[in-house]
């Protein structure tokens, strides 16, 4: 389960709660967080940017709405540097499940679903399902 504090990733990861409840499995909540990237020029940083940090902070907060409803599912964390779409396919190796919201945000204002979504829904060694946010 993918989580990055976007309305669709807020449903999803609530769908995977109940999911996981219903059928005694686990919830991996997974947040991904990369180092900004630019060309030509260097991007000045807050001497305290930590974007671990922030991650993690993001997915405590979710997880707290979730632990609430749905205190039986067992939840596990990771946070991990990379591009997300790549770190969630290599995750579902093993999962009978990958959930991730779409936030559709695409270069195309015609896509239905986001870059990373499409990208787990292509390469993903489970089913996924992807929640469109409200």
């Amino acid at each position: 389960m993918g989580v990055d504090g976007s309305p669709s990733s807020q449903q999803a990861l609530r769908w995977a709660a109940r999911q996981a409840e219903l059928t005694g499995a686990t919830l991996e909540a997974i947040a991904v967080w990369e180092w900004p990237t630019t060309y030509g020029w260097a991007v000045p940083l807050p001497a305290d940017f930590d974007p671990a940090a922030d991650a993690t902070t993001v997915v405590d907060q979710e997880l707290q709405v979730v632990r609430q409803a749905h205190p039986a599912v067992p939840i596990t964390v990771r946070v991990e540097e990379g591009h997300p779409a790549p770190v969630l396919v290599a995750a579902s190796e093993g999962a009978e499940l990958l959930v991730v919201g779409s936030r559709g945000h695409g270069a195309f204002s015609g896509m239905l679903i986001g870059s990373v979504s499409e990208h787990c829904v292509t390469h993903a060694h489970c089913p996924v399902l992807v929640l469109r946010g409200p």
